[in-house]
């Protein structure tokens, strides 16, 4: 066996310090655990999720082995970046053959945390979080939602999805009896901090917010914010920015946005506990 993927950043440690790093568990060659946890920069954190996404399709295909070439071109990225990705959580491949997708399919689950039972509350059950409740992806990638909450006497007591709609007053003990481990909220913007301070009071640890605030949250809780607007916004600046290069050619250099080394993640506006990061989706509405 030899190694199909780049050695560990130097830059890994002063990326931690930074704040650009968060720690998953690291697999063996065997997909084992280690003991000792290894931080992975965020980037390449939700790189991995994409992978995981992508060897789900082909496994579903049939595929037993997949190449880094073939896994990068299917995924956006180039092929030494996800073997660099895929270092950090000490997968390995055979030269000539690739990676097996199953195996790959484990260490990837395993340094998720995916190989843990999760149950998601969603808060707001409007327009956006109907839609959002009526999802069966999210059962299926396992985040099943568990418990549903409202205000709106018109939605308290109907089911969605076989869910039963409860009022946010029964937050702490529903999330407490079912073992809620991540809460959605799409409330309006006003009432999104009183529902982010009962899901950690409850001991919700981990919190998706389509709302159009930042949350303030203790350091031990994760918070990622989702704004579909500002995703707009950026899609506009793209078409615009299209337009003008079409009409005037010369004028692409000036106009040009210099590069990163981000592939898949969103844009740099999302906050994480108060603070910039990268994030897949952003939007706040009901």
């Amino acid at each position: 066996m030899v190694a199909d993927g780049g050695s560990l950043s130097a830059d890994t440690p002063s990326r931690a310090a930074r704040g650009e790093a968060v720690t998953l568990p690291q697999a063996g060659s065997e997909g084992v655990a280690a003991r000792v946890p290894r931080s992975i920069p965020e980037a390449s954190v939700a790189r991995l999720a994409v992978y995981l996404r992508m060897l789900g399709e082909l496994a579903e295909q049939g595929a037993d082995t997949v190449s880094s070439e073939e896994l990068a071109a299917a995924t956006g990225v180039n092929s030494a970046k996800l073997r660099k990705d895929l270092s950090y959580i000490g997968s390995y491949g055979i030269r000539g053959v690739g990676y097996s997708v199953s195996a790959l399919v484990h260490q990837l689950e395993r340094a998720l945390g995916l190989n843990h039972r999760q149950a998601v509350a969603l808060i707001g059950v409007g327009n956006l979080g109907h839609a959002l409740a009526g999802y069966g992806g999210f059962g299926g990638r396992g985040f099943p939602v568990t418990a549903l909450f409202d205000v709106d006497p018109d939605l308290v007591g109907i089911h969605i999805n076989g869910i039963l709609v409860e009022h946010v007053r029964a937050i702490g003990d529903t999330c407490r009896e079912r073992g809620i481990t991540i809460g959605m909220i799409a409330t309006p913007g006003p009432a999104a901090q009183g529902i982010c301070d009962m899901l950690v009071e409850a001991g919700v640890r981990c919190i998706l917010n389509f709302a159009p605030v930042v949350l303030q949250v203790p350091d031990e809780v994760e918070v990622r914010k989702v704004d579909l607007a500002v995703e707009l916004q950026i899609l506009a600046f793209h078409v615009a920015r299209k337009r003008l290069v079409a009409e005037s050619p010369e004028t692409e250099a000036s106009l040009a946005v210099p590069a990163t080394d981000v592939d898949v993640v969103p844009p740099p506006d999302a906050q994480t506990n108060g603070h910039p990061v990268n994030s897949t989706l952003n939007g706040g509405m009901r």
